[in-house]
């Protein structure tokens, strides 16, 4: 579902009329900000929120660009028209009367000296300038991949959600009209109003989504824009209290303020809505337009924030010529309508957009199937009627093999820290299921129960969590930063554990704990106990697993259990992936290495920022240790077990990861790409898979962007491309990309000639010469199976009147590029003419066989690189109050 320029078409170009705030009216609207703030350096205007008026109310205003508060030349408003300064003035006038923190009735001063001719007053309106946009306008890289103008990625969105939400989209004799809904996070359209499903007794409301997105893809001639289609729902029964809405989107749909005929455009406003606790009342956040609406519009009485959160239905179906409508998100209580839409629904959307985006854009060629060879060498799922337990025991005696591999001999202590008999219980029962043992076997004592199999020796001891499952309990003084009042919580729930442990033992040990959900903690921010037992337990040299709090559902705990044992061998590295199946072309020695960038920002688990490099190396063929981690302080691989405590030991330091300073990030970009150099350096004694995620490396590796790839070759800071046989002989690299929240892969159905869509698993790819990017697709899980292909939920059939109660899940694209293999030319550029060349279908096979495992649904990122982003959840540094000075030095990785 994505779509490319059409070179039968030529260039798209629209003649749009474009304002700059220019270099008077900048000036002086810093001057305010200056003085109302007290600020003496030059300050980035905020205009968010003016922007966000302007499009809910300044008619023909199509986009926004970027940076207009940073620098007046420029451009600052796209229209299709120009929007007379009757109108533009009192929007300006009104924001920066807020921005300067002026009284009421001061905004008309500033309204009119921009209304005033120019040179009668000290700051007067731009003009409007008239300029041939081209829509299509594209820049190829060295590598051969299409990128378009940097201004493109917002105005092209816009452009095409108007020409959509010019047409009704018509189906089975429902008409649905559609609205712009335009935010920091890209454009949507949303189907207005609402459609509506009776359940329970209630009505639920819920819409058609479309984001429009622009992408590119590596090596590809032209970009992509990208189509995702699903539902958006709508919150009409709220369970939650005011205290408890941090941040709600509310969309505000309100005739224009100039319009005397209740226009209303294409547009609908985004705000957001959010308990104030200074206020200790539901306020419109800062960016909200819906903050200065009122003074714009004064005939008009927009809804109080308290009146939305006590009546949204009401407000929802309309009040005094205006509606707005909450977003549902799971914290404001259950849904009756399933989230997402079903591949025929899907496919007719899609056709409707396909027609009206002609001739200027046309769909992306269909990938065809690269390889019958889905998935690796899984055990078998049929079994006979006769034994219907063989592959649950094929799976746990796989487990006990993994397992002794991991320990070599050591004996593996488990504590079992409990707060319900039911859970202390189940996990106890299970074990012997997971390990393929006798139920009620192992020897039991007076407070521990030990087993030994096939060179396990196993022991679980169980005592009650007591005061460690607690809530954190954070200091009130708002005076001192929260990360160093989190931090103190934790060392001291460090503390704690630290007197209720015996002494460390030589044994590997691995810690169960039970805790309540988060909604226990959601009263009290940041006391989740979680993040400080893990940091507390690594301090004494365990690794740490946790199981929620047991419900009713005895089965659903039984289930529960069971995937914690297994997450908890995962954690010692008792995981080994299944032998693939691509064919000769792959070497026998062949070893997996993956990247992750744990990166957290002062919203992060301990509040704390930081940026650190995990590095996994996984050796299937290597008794004697399958899993390895990368450690930086050590300089060597180590176990992934020892790996974790490291990144925990690490994380105990003051870590500031200075963001914002460009000098800082310089530095640390430069020490990021001297550790992946290092890392390269030590894989290089036998064929290598190096798998990494580009949305998530790129952030310590530019060179990963898009534009910057090249075939077979790799770049570091601003030194010149090399051929990745430079970083090692025999290395492969294959970066993986997912719609990383920002759609940069493509939503996708299957069809057939005959017209039958639905799903298919597999390696897909276009059919062009050299091809370097593959789509994976996993199979839908078996709690997904039941949902029919052919369900419509938006205007659902007589036969299937429940549709929108369904939940309709869809397998994500992962998208996989071969970015460096032994192709005929790297070959050739090495001195190897000689030898055979790799074919890249094969090793983005082999890295889609890596999301299978027997244990496991299909993973959403191949193994190598599942277990290296896990890795991060041990990466918990803890502020100090010496981080406020520490801006000025280069951050550890």
């Amino acid at each position: 579902m994505a779509y490319e320029p059409d070179p039968a078409h030529g260039a798209w170009q629209e003649t749009l009329q474009v304002l700059r705030l220019g270099d008077d009216l900048h000036a002086e609207l810093v001057r305010r900000q200056q003085l109302a703030r007290g600020a003496e350096n030059p300050v980035r205007l905020p205009v968010y929120r003016l922007n966000s008026l302007l499009r809910a109310t300044a008619p023909g205003v199509l986009a926004t660009g970027r940076n207009a508060g940073a620098d007046g030349q420029l451009p600052w408003l796209y229209a299709s028209e120009a929007v007379p300064q009757e109108v533009l003035a009192p929007v300006l006038g009104t924001w920066a009367a807020e921005l300067a923190g002026l009284d009421e009735g001061d905004d008309e001063e500033l309204e009119d000296e921009l209304l005033a001719a120019p040179g009668a007053a000290a700051v007067s309106l731009p003009s409007w300038e008239t300029e041939c946009v081209d829509f299509t306008e594209t820049v190829v890289s060295a590598g051969g991949t299409a990128e378009p103008l940097r201004r493109l990625y917002n105005l092209l969105p816009e452009a095409i959600a108007f020409r959509l939400a010019d047409s009704p989209y018509r189906t089975r004799g429902a008409v649905l009209h559609f609205r712009v809904v335009s935010s920091a996070k890209g454009v949507e359209l949303v189907s207005w109003p609402p459609q509506q499903y009776e359940r329970r007794g209630r009505t639920w409301y819920y819409s058609a989504c479309l984001t429009i997105t622009v992408q590119t893809v590596p090596f590809t001639p032209r970009f992509r824009v990208h189509i995702a289609i699903g539902v958006r729902r709508w919150a009409t029964h709220l369970e939650v209290t005011p205290r408890e809405l941090s941040g709600a989107t509310v969309l505000l749909d309100a005739p224009l303020p100039w319009s005397e005929e209740q226009e209303r455009g294409h547009r609908i406003a985004e705000n957001v809505l959010g308990f104030d606790r200074r206020a200790k009342q539901l306020v419109w956040r800062r960016r909200s337009p819906a903050l200065l609406l009122p003074e714009l519009d004064i005939i008009r009485k927009y809804p109080e924030p308290d009146e939305l959160f006590e009546a949204p239905e009401k407000w929802l179906l309309g009040q005094r010529g205006l509606a707005a409508g909450i977003l549902y998100h799971p914290a404001l209580g259950p849904h009756e309508v399933g989230s997402g839409l079903m591949p025929r629904e899907r496919s007719q959307l899609d056709a409707w957009v396909e027609e009206r985006l002609r001739p200027m854009l046309r769909r992306v060629g269909d990938l065809g199937r690269v390889t019958r060879h889905n998935t690796p060498s899984l055990l078998p799922r049929s079994v006979k009627a006769t034994e219907p337990d063989t592959r649950e025991a094929q799976k746990a005696m796989l487990r006990r093999t993994a397992l002794a591999r991991a320990l070599d001999g050591r004996s593996l202590d488990v504590e079992i820290v409990w707060q319900t008999p039911q859970t202390r219980d189940a996990l106890l029962d299970a074990l012997p299921a997971v390990l393929g043992l006798p139920p009620g076997s192992g020897v039991a004592t007076d407070d521990s129960r030990q087993w030994q199999a096939d060179g396990i020796r196993l022991r679980v001891r169980t005592r009650p969590a007591g005061e460690l499952a607690q809530p954190l309990p954070i200091s009130r003084d708002r005076k001192r930063r929260r990360a160093v009042r989190l931090a103190e919580a934790i060392t001291g729930r460090c503390a704690l554990l630290a007197d209720s442990v015996g002494p460390l033992s030589a044994h590997v040990g691995v810690v169960i704990a039970e805790i309540a959900g988060k909604g226990r903690f959601a009263v009290a921010a940041d006391s989740d106990p979680k993040h400080a037992l893990r940091l507390a337990w690594a301090r004494q040299g365990r690794l740490a697993q946790f199981i929620t709090q047991a419900d009713d559902d005895t089965a659903a705990l039984e289930h529960r259990a069971k995937w914690t044992w297994l997450d908890a061998f995962r954690q010692l590295g008792a995981i080994s992936p299944p032998a693939h199946r691509v064919g000769t072309g792959i070497p026998g020695d062949l070893q997996y290495a993956a990247l992750w960038l744990v990166r957290y920002t002062r919203k992060g688990p301990t509040r704390c920022p930081v940026r650190r490099i995990v590095a996994v190396r996984m050796r299937p063929d290597n008794d004697a240790g399958a899993i390895e981690g990368w450690d930086a302080e050590r300089a060597e691989w180590v176990p992934y077990p020892q790996l974790l405590l490291a990144l925990a030991d690490a994380s105990t330091e003051a870590n500031n990861s200075g963001y914002g300073d460009q000098g800082i990030e310089q530095q640390w970009q430069a020490e990021a790409e001297r550790q992946i150099r290092a890392i390269l350096f030590q894989l290089r004694e036998r064929p290598t898979l190096l798998l990494a995620s580009a949305a998530n490396f790129r952030q310590c590796w530019p060179r990963l962007r898009n534009g910057a790839l090249i075939r077979d070759e790799l770049g570091f800071g601003t030194g010149p491309d090399q051929r990745v046989a430079v970083y090692g002989p025999d290395l492969r690299i294959v970066l993986v990309r997912d719609a990383n929240g920002r759609g940069e892969v493509a939503d996708w159905y299957a069809c057939d000639s005959s017209g039958k869509v639905g799903f298919a698993e597999g390696v897909w790819a276009s059919d062009v010469p050299d091809n370097r990017v593959f789509a994976s697709i996993t199979s839908r899980p078996h709690t997904a199976a039941g949902v029919s292909k052919e369900l419509m939920k938006l205007v659902p059939t007589t036969e299937c009147r429940t549709a929108p109660g369904r939940t309709a899940w869809n397998p994500a694209l992962l998208e996989m590029t071969v970015l460096g293999c032994l192709s005929e030319q790297a070959l050739a550029d090495s001195g190897r003419s000689g030898a055979t060349a790799d074919r890249p279908a094969e090793w983005a096979t082999l890295a889609h066989q890596l999301r299978y495992h027997d244990d496991y649904p299909p993973l959403a990122r191949p193994l190598p690189l599942h277990l290296a982003r896990l890795a991060g959840e041990y990466v918990l540094p803890l502020a100090t109050d010496e981080d406020e000075t520490a801006q000025t030095r280069p951050p550890r990785l």
